[in-house]
């Protein structure tokens, strides 16, 4: 039976299904490390992994926080050795793997865990409201379900599966500042004049809550052990 945990943050969701005080933990594809922290906040050791160098080298620069490391690597090939972590977290990052490394990359996180180690691999859905909302300049229909494919293959590594659904929401104060969110996130080379689109501004105006502009997504989260 899949379980729906309701409306949480991604860290909460986490939470919820493993507890993370003193575990060794890997964020592949960790973006610009928002989760890392969190995680490191809950008292996990975290080394995240981003294989963007612009990203990457953000991540390097940024402020140190005690409990995280950052390096620059793709999913497909993690600079660790074998069975060194007891939990492996795919934070939306799968479905930006190139398809003909995402089997590699989840058997890369299969080499990294400990036995009775912990795969967690989250991925949005399609139709949540956030999805629909970038669609049109950013369509990751193709690629998501890559992944999930991925994912169903993934089972034969690991003797036990389960999934479970929360729903997350995004904030802005303004369509500029949905663009500036699009656009920093360099490892999707995104520019303004593809956010521009009458079909974007009037799907960010249904957004509109109060004096600003709130949209859901559902989240698959898929665990291995």
């Amino acid at each position: 039976m899949i379980k729906h945990l309701g409306a949480l943050t991604d860290v909460a969701a986490l939470g919820t299904l493993h507890t993370f005080r003193d575990q060794d933990v890997l964020d592949v594809g960790c973006g610009p490390g928002h989760l890392s922290r969190a995680l490191a906040e809950l008292g996990a050791r975290v080394q995240g992994f981003e294989p963007d160098p612009v990203q990457a080298a953000k991540n390097a620069q940024a402020p140190a926080v005690e409990g995280v490391r950052f390096h620059e690597a793709p999913a497909q090939s993690l600079p660790v050795p074998d069975a060194c972590a007891d939990v492996v977290i795919l934070s939306r990052s799968l479905h930006h793997v190139p398809v003909q490394h995402m089997d590699q990359a989840l058997t890369e996180a299969k080499r990294a865990l400990r036995p009775g180690g912990l795969l967690l691999v989250l991925e949005p859905d399609i139709h949540g409201q956030f999805s629909q909302l970038i669609r049109p300049f950013h369509d990751e229909t193709t690629v998501r379900a890559q992944a999930l494919a991925a994912l169903d293959r993934a089972a034969s590594l690991f003797g036990h599966v389960e999934e479970c659904w929360y729903t997350t929401e995004a904030r802005f104060d303004s369509f500029e500042a949905f663009k500036a969110h699009m656009i920093g996130m360099s490892f999707n080379s995104i520019v303004a004049e593809r956010i521009e689109l009458p079909e974007v501004a009037a799907a960010f105006e249904a957004g509109r809550e109060g004096s600003g502009y709130r949209f859901t997504n559902p989240t698959r989260v898929r665990a291995f052990r």
